[in-house]
């Protein structure tokens, strides 16, 4: 396919998120090969001019991983009007995966200045804050099911929204097998998970996804978040209500499913 049909196709994808509309399936050859979702994705999120409020890890799952024969996850921007506060509303469709779970940290802005390699030790001390939080995932287009990482990071992650709950300033905790869970208590669904599942741990994914951010000489001049994937899977969503998620000594969010 040539640069002016995958622009025409980028297009349609970039006016389905901004407009929160579902089109028909992309080609497959944007989603077979991870490395050409990623080109897919940075071709889509150059048309989108809202304000980055940080970046998201996907695929963390190391099942998922071994499952889809990938090597690494994948991460995508993650935009302002995806961003809501404990306790909203997002309404779902039948395109919706799913449901999860995820450990996320605020960043300061001067990471951007480290000039040496990123590593699990050498980033902490950028982490600002840290919080649960919830994320919806799903497709902008009339398709089911997750067949390569591709199809999810094709679509601008696969993200539909972010919930976040109350934050807390950063400590040293182990995050490598804290408990977790997600549940509907109207329509008694729970789902129990592990922080160890995301990636070896979520101060992991965050390296990644830092790293990834230095490869690409990404740069913003504002303290930003990272979403670490997450700990219990994609849970399918069974009814409508709040879906209440817990993290071991970090609290809990919440959101509203309609």
């Amino acid at each position: 396919m040539n640069n002016k049909n995958t622009n025409l196709i980028a297009n349609k994808l970039a006016k389905a998120f901004l407009r929160n509309k579902i089109i028909s399936p992309i080609p497959s050859q944007f989603t077979k090969k991870l490395s050409q979702a990623d080109k897919f994705r940075k071709l889509c999120e150059k048309k989108i001019s809202m304000p980055i409020i940080g970046f998201k890890a996907g695929g963390t799952g190391i099942s998922l991983l071994k499952k889809l024969k990938e090597k690494e996850p994948f991460y995508a921007s993650v935009y302002k009007q995806n961003f809501l506060k404990n306790n909203k509303t997002v309404k779902v469709n039948k395109y919706t995966l799913g449901i999860e779970l995820e450990v996320c940290y605020l960043i300061k802005k001067n990471f951007f200045n480290l000039k040496k390699p990123v590593t699990k030790n050498n980033i902490r001390k950028y982490i600002s804050h840290m919080a649960p939080c919830i994320e919806v995932v799903g497709y902008r287009q009339r398709k089911k099911g997750i067949k390569t990482l591709g199809d999810l990071a094709s679509d601008f992650g696969a993200n539909i929204k972010f919930i976040i709950g109350s934050k807390k300033k950063f400590r040293n905790i182990k995050f490598n097998n804290l408990i977790t869970n997600i549940s509907n208590k109207k329509i008694k669904q729970s789902v129990n998970g592990n922080t160890g599942t995301v990636y070896i741990d979520p101060i992991n994914a965050l390296r990644f996804v830092l790293m990834k951010l230095k490869k690409d000489k990404i740069k913003l001049n504002k303290n930003f978040y990272v979403f670490t994937g997450s700990t219990v899977g994609v849970v399918p969503i069974l009814g409508k209500g709040f879906y209440t998620g817990k993290i071991d000594k970090l609290g809990s969010v919440k959101t509203k499913i309609i």
